[in-house]
């Protein structure tokens, strides 16, 4: 998903160990280059894990710096029926501080990853729904239309509805979509994301650039795939277990000033 960053000041920092060490990578670089424009045909739901799953999220200003703008994202998947359809069902909180800043409920079909219904809050900003069966929309309580002259109504409204005939997948549970491609060495996948909101759907690119391992406890190395994503000033690698398909790392350089990271924590529930 394409990151919103809102930094917030006096930040009290709290040290945290985390069951995932990064550990010395050692890659292993594929040979041979080739792509797959992703469908439904290409994803395998049933790797998808239930239960409840925890990530801490901060930053760096620079490489080993004290971490700021700590918070933890809590995402909860299940299988459940919508609509007379199966679908996966997939809640976030983000927790900044002391505060909920963000939830999101985002239902896709259980077989396609078709998204079939998506809504979200943010804290003191916005709140919308964006229903794909029944094909509308709303902002703030009210429905957004062709007529709709607000800047952000107007290309939420055009990027919903130009998104609705196309195959397309929820680039807001990106890292639940993951999983469920079809890995090898070296492949480049043209994933179909939208994430409902301003923004145009986005053929993104991500390539397997090889493999790696992470230091876990008891000293367990996990071998991970090394999926990475790249736009002007903003490089992406996510670290997914070969074992499980969980991710369970993302280290992100923007401009090459600041560095993000995702890190799964080791307890599920």
């Amino acid at each position: 998903m394409a990151a919103q960053f809102k930094f917030t000041s006096g930040i009290n920092l709290v040290m945290i160990t985390c069951s995932i060490v990064l550990s010395v990578p050692v890659y292993t670089m594929a040979q041979k280059a080739d792509s797959v424009f992703i469908t439904s045909k290409d994803l395998n739901t049933s790797v998808l894990r239930e239960g409840t799953h925890r990530y801490l999220v901060y930053f760096r200003m620079k490489p080993g710096a004290t971490r700021t703008n700590v918070s933890f994202w809590t995402r909860k998947i299940e299988r459940s029926s919508y609509q007379g359809r199966q679908a996966i069902v997939i809640t976030q909180e983000w927790e900044d501080k002391d505060t909920i800043m963000h939830t999101v409920r985002s239902v896709s079909d259980a077989r396609t990853m078709a998204p079939l219904y998506h809504e979200y809050w943010w804290k003191q900003r916005l709140e919308a729904k964006f229903d794909f069966l029944k094909k509308t929309g709303e902002m703030n309580g009210t429905v957004l239309t062709a007529s709709d002259t607000a800047r952000i109504r107007k290309m939420s409204y055009d990027a919903f509805t130009a998104s609705l005939p196309l195959e397309k997948f929820n680039w807001h549970i990106d890292l639940e979509t993951f999983p469920l491609l079809p890995f090898r060495e070296g492949v480049t996948f043209v994933i179909p994301f939208f994430d409902p909101g301003p923004s145009a759907l986005t053929n993104a690119v991500y390539t397997v650039t090889g493999s790696a391992k992470l230091k876990g406890y008891d000293d367990q190395l996990v071998d991970c795939w090394l999926l990475a994503h790249e736009t002007p000033g903003n490089k992406e690698v996510f670290w997914i277990s070969k074992k499980t398909r969980e991710v369970l790392q993302l280290v992100q350089e923007v401009n090459g000033s600041m560095w993000r990271y995702k890190i799964k924590l080791g307890f599920s529930e």
